[in-house]
């Protein structure tokens, strides 16, 4: 008789990491969180910052703010039960190279299993592998939003490659109705916004333009045609990439997750589903992944069951501590046009206006859900959710951390938001149950 595989996993949000756990112990709620997270062998959590005592400089861009967090949360994050991270995220590079490649050295002292960056291109898109009783489990880790120079590089015969993170380029056309393209063209010839590109397009280091196509400065491309509308897709060639590690991860273990990190926004609301994440989603599965876990815009988006396989497009905040970095490079104060001496406090102050503006101060930030789900060779055969709250109004010392929400209006919420999808979603005994 064949052996039927029983696979399970949990998964959490951001991990946006800057203080340690309480000394003395455990925080009203650590517990029953752990507890959710530890019934599973596969326990997945997105480490959104770096990790070092500072021997890096700062990068000359970052994520949005520069987040650098002492090495014992790597042991904290351990304590919550997590045996896997991903680190392919837009604050991988914010103490550049050096900090990315401290970051690794630090897990590899810990033990801790990554996925998602490396020493070149090669190392950053090798998928990671988890052994357990029930089986071996894959992630392979990547991200759609990052600056270009946290691209890691290929490795050549000649060259060593550049330490980055495995990033998915999203390829977007801007279509134009023909008046509206016709105009367009008017105002770039005014400007003269495209000539510089012209003379280097001329000399050969730029592709020639395809009929029908208008460039409207160094971002942006726009085509004629019948509507208004953005086309995004994934880069083919990163596309192929992830595809052949799905496919080798596919021959090594029994259960291949995919993380895919994403601030990809469409309309004016940040929790509705862009295309180019469904449609990287699908692919991922149509080429052989088990499950799809969503991380990004630092709240919950809705999820989506697809060919029985689940797709978590996004898991919000598992931590958010954003305030309570102990150190910043110029770079963060001069966005503020503060000097690089001033205080942290005047800093983060004048960011949020005192408070009345930026993630910290706004709730639905601090809301999210964590899955746990079983699975055999046909795909899901459970999956429940626990939602959590981050103790949002606490004192900045202690908000943060992550405890079960006993109101039910977030997994409420994230039901609505998964309807769409056709995914069903009860609340039984303070956790979401999807019917299948």
């Amino acid at each position: 008789m064949a052996v039927v595989n029983k696979f399970s996993c949990t998964a959490t949000g951001d991990s946006m990491i800057t203080r340690r756990l309480p000394a003395e112990g455990e925080y009203a709620g650590f517990s029953e969180v752990r507890d959710f997270i530890m019934q599973a062998d596969f326990r997945y959590g997105n480490l959104e910052t770096t990790v070092h005592n500072f021997e890096c400089y700062g990068g000359a861009q970052s994520g949005g703010s520069w987040l650098c967090s002492p090495p014992g949360v790597i042991d904290d994050l351990r304590k919550f039960g997590m045996n896997v991270l991903c680190t392919a995220n837009n604050h991988a590079l914010d103490y550049a190279h050096g900090g990315l490649v401290r970051t690794l050295e630090y897990l590899e002292e810990k033990e801790m299993p990554y996925a998602g960056t490396g020493r070149n291109l090669a190392d950053a898109s090798r998928p990671v592998y988890i052994d357990t009783v029930s089986g071996r489990y894959a992630l392979i880790g990547c991200t759609m939003t990052f600056n270009p120079e946290c691209m890691a590089g290929a490795q050549t015969g000649s060259v060593m490659g550049r330490p980055g993170v495995n990033g998915i380029r999203v390829n977007k056309k801007y279509h134009l109705p023909k008046e509206e393209f016709v105009h367009l063209k008017r105002i770039a010839d005014a400007l003269g916004i495209n000539d510089s590109m012209e003379i280097i397009r001329a000399e050969g280091y730029l592709p020639q333009l395809k009929e029908g196509e208008q460039p409207f400065g160094r971002a942006l491309m726009f085509e004629a045609a019948e509507k208004a509308e953005i086309i995004s897709k994934p880069h083919p060639v990163d596309m192929k990439r992830i595809t052949d590690a799905i496919a080798e991860a596919r021959f090594m273990a029994d259960y291949v997750v995919v993380s895919m990190h994403n601030h990809e926004l469409v309309g004016k609301s940040k929790e509705t589903v862009d295309q180019v994440s469904k449609e990287f989603a699908h692919a991922c599965i149509d080429a052989g992944a088990d499950a799809i876990i969503g991380t990004g815009p630092h709240l919950l988006r809705g999820m989506e069951i697809y060919k029985n396989k689940p797709i978590f497009f996004c898991l919000g905040d598992f931590i958010i501590q954003l305030e309570t970095i102990l150190r910043a490079p110029d770079g963060m104060f001069a966005k503020q046009g503060l000097d690089g001496n001033d205080r942290l406090d005047v800093m983060f102050n004048d960011r949020s206006a005192n408070g009345k503006r930026g993630l910290c101060y706004d709730p639905i930030m601090y809301k999210s859900v964590i899955p746990y789900w079983e699975a055999d060779e046909n795909g899901l055969t459970k999956l429940i959710l626990m939602p959590i709250e981050e103790q949002f109004g606490m004192p900045r010392p202690r908000a943060g951390w992550p405890q079960k929400n006993t109101s039910m209006n977030i997994m409420e919420h994230f039901a609505e938001m998964s309807k769409p999808f056709g995914v069903d979603i009860k609340i039984e005994n303070g956790l979401g149950v999807v019917q299948l």
